[in-house]
């Protein structure tokens, strides 16, 4: 299924196929995605092809991150302490994706309750990458990114705090939308860090990830942070563009500021280079600004202690008491205790440790109200950039996907500001779309653009305009034998 969402709805419109026949093809390919790369936590075998209409997403398929609730089915957070949970409601996104027609068929993998990276800490095991197994594909949307860029459909749901869609989508070779906070309602979604989190979507184009994010956005009554967006219509504004100013940063992008940088890093960073100029050719200026080492240093450290303070106020409520499977005790305390301490892997009791000790009355000013400081001097000093540029243009992570044996990844302290960079989407509630924009080391790379809030239209422009120029628009991972 290697076709984008207009092809499909034409194809549906003109009966040269069925939502029956789509369906059946996606759960197919879903099993063997599966075998592949673990990417599902639920493959829904009983689902059926919806009625094919006017809109462009009734009757074909997709994917949703099993972080997102959804009525009847089970929604897990890929951590035991939900491992049996079964919501009443859909998540607002789903029921908005639904009321278009689109055909859930399966539930995937994120790391534990989308804390994490790697892709590798959901409660049904390791998420492998399609283009080749002994990587990893990032996360948390792990399993939306790998079965998208396996082929089982066009487009997946995803979630992103930190880079949760946008790495994941440059690691399997897809694309990976964040689009700016509040956009698309977080109501029904289980909530890690509520200042940072943002639904979104991994797709195999700019187009249908235009499309798909149309279908979810708007104002909700039950999320407070959302806003509305209906003067704004992503797909039919889709054009090419040209004199977009783009800026980059040296400190990050330049790779004099490596010490024994890695071979991927270098080709990595060359081939950046090299898209920079192909930006040029299409009529973009680009320019290389510097910004404080020392507040680019901060960008890790800020983003810990924030998403950790908030992930432990909103998580909570998993006691084991209300719901989820019951811990054994005598007494609640005993219940809970037992329950937390069983139920959650060692990186999620790690980040609980760290959330509860930076809000503790002593620590709170040292800790979080400085992260929060900084935060805003990252903040303020992107809106000043973006007063003078249209985007910022950055490499994703520090190249390719990186290893499941870590030992094999070349990892260094100076590579770190880079590997975290997009976080700074989040920081600013930006709107951020990773492109993939070729190979190093035989596996995929990415290249994103952050805009100014609410200027989601032109950052998808420029990334419509940049994908446009090159060759990699519905690509599928090659697969193994």
């Amino acid at each position: 299924m290697n076709k984008g969402i207009v092809e499909l709805h034409n194809e549906l419109k003109s009966k040269k196929t069925t939502s029956e026949e789509l369906v059946k093809e996606s759960l197919k390919l879903a099993h063997d995605c599966q075998k592949l790369t673990n990417s599902f936590v639920t493959i829904l075998d009983d689902a059926v092809g919806s009625e094919v209409t006017d809109d462009l997403l009734s009757g074909i398929p997709y994917g949703i991150k099993d972080i997102f609730s959804t009525k009847g089915i089970l929604s897990t957070g890929s951590s035991n302490t939900l491992k049996d949970y079964v919501p009443f409601f859909d998540a607002t996104c789903v029921k908005n994706l639904k009321s278009h027609g689109a055909v859930a068929v399966g539930k995937t993998v994120l790391d534990e309750l989308g804390m994490g990276g790697t892709g590798t800490t959901g409660h049904t095991g390791v998420v492998k990458n399609p283009w080749d197994t002994s990587r990893m594909c990032a996360g948390s949307s792990a399993g939306s990114a790998a079965s998208v860029a396996y082929g089982v459909y066009p487009y997946a749901l995803g979630s992103d705090t930190g880079d949760s869609i946008r790495k994941p989508a440059a690691y399997c070779g897809i694309v990976g939308y964040k689009p700016t906070y509040g956009m698309i309602s977080r109501y029904g979604m289980f909530q890690f860090a509520s200042s940072l989190d943002t639904v979104g979507v991994l797709s195999r184009s700019v187009e249908d990830a235009a499309i798909v994010v149309d279908g979810m956005k708007g104002i909700d009554e039950n999320d407070m942070t959302s806003w509305d967006s209906s003067n704004i219509h992503l797909y039919d504004s889709l054009k090419t563009v040209k004199d977009k100013k783009l800026f980059y940063i040296k400190e990050v992008c330049d790779i004099e500021n490596y010490e024994n940088p890695s071979e991927e890093l270098i080709h990595h960073l060359e081939n950046f280079k090299e898209t920079v100029k192909k930006c040029e050719s299409l009529g973009f200026s680009v320019e290389g600004i510097s910004i404080d080492k020392t507040l680019l240093n901060a960008l890790p450290s800020v983003y810990v202690v924030i998403s950790c303070a908030e992930a432990t106020s909103n998580m909570s409520n998993l006691t084991g008491i209300s719901f989820g499977p019951r811990g054994n005790g005598d007494s609640p305390k005993e219940i809970m205790k037992n329950h937390r301490t069983v139920g959650f892997s060692p990186l999620i009791k790690r980040r609980f440790v760290i959330g509860s000790y930076v809000l503790q009355s002593e620590n709170q000013e040292k800790y979080f109200n400085n992260a929060k400081r900084v935060r805003r001097l990252i903040v303020d000093k992107m809106n000043e950039l973006f007063e003078k540029f249209d985007a910022m243009i950055a490499p994703v992570g520090i190249g390719p996907a990186k290893y499941l044996d870590n030992s094999k990844n070349m990892l260094s302290e100076d590579t770190a500001v880079l590997d975290e960079l997009l976080q700074i989407g989040n920081y600013g509630g930006y709107p951020s779309i990773t492109i993939p924009n070729g190979f190093v080391s035989n596996l995929p790379v990415g290249v994103n653009i952050t805009g100014k809030v609410k200027d989601d239209q032109n950052v998808l422009n420029i990334a419509y305009t940049l994908e446009s120029s090159m060759e990699y628009k519905n690509q599928l991972a090659r697969r193994e034998k």
